[in-house]
């Protein structure tokens, strides 16, 4: 079945998103009022600049090129949703206890899989899906969390090589290919 919203034939109408909070611990997690979708990846997979690209703003959510800039779950009310862009996991220029720090964190997050409507899985268009990536959507299919893969920075190929690496990292999700989006930062 072909969905026209999984291929971003639609259009997010946001007029003013804003910060509502970040949070170290489960006890700071907010209790969402509407629908939340979090964003998960890899360290500098592009997770704060997809948020940035849908709200229209350049600096809504903090974006760098070191990795491992996104250390707390960082809320952002869209108007009719709410994101979590939740901390990296894989690579990050930070020490082995904060790694730890964050996987902790990601696990109280998903613990309340009741609050959560949706996760963006964000990976580099260029590069193939890592162990940790194949973790997390083992994690997200046992706990029966719906997903949508989202490949960043597909402004690094050309369209014929972006068609050939949406169905390389389909095949090695077990996905269709309808169920990964590329995207650009840019567009």
């Amino acid at each position: 079945m072909r969905t026209k919203c999984l291929r971003l034939s639609w259009r997010i109408e946001v007029a003013d998103a804003k910060f509502i909070t970040s949070a170290a611990t489960a006890a700071q997690f907010i209790k969402p009022d509407k629908p939340m979708i979090a964003i998960a990846g890899k360290s500098n997979s592009g997770k704060s600049t997809l948020i940035n690209l849908l709200a229209g703003q350049k600096r809504l959510a903090k974006t760098s090129s070191e990795p491992g800039r996104t250390r707390l779950v960082n809320y952002f009310d869209f108007g009719s949703f709410i994101f979590a862009d939740l901390p990296g996991y894989g690579y990050a220029a930070v020490s082995k206890t904060e790694q730890e720090k964050w996987g902790k964190t990601l696990d109280a997050f998903f613990a309340k899989k009741e609050e959560i409507a949706h996760v963006f899985l964000l990976g580099d268009i260029r590069r193939d899906p890592s162990p940790d990536d194949m973790q997390m959507v083992t994690y997200l299919n046992y706990y029966i969390l719906p997903f949508t893969v989202i490949a960043t920075k597909s402004d690094k190929l050309s369209r014929m090589k972006r068609k050939e690496r949406v169905r390389a990292v389909a095949n090695a999700y077990g996905l269709g290919i309808d169920n990964v989006i590329s995207v650009s930062g840019l567009t």
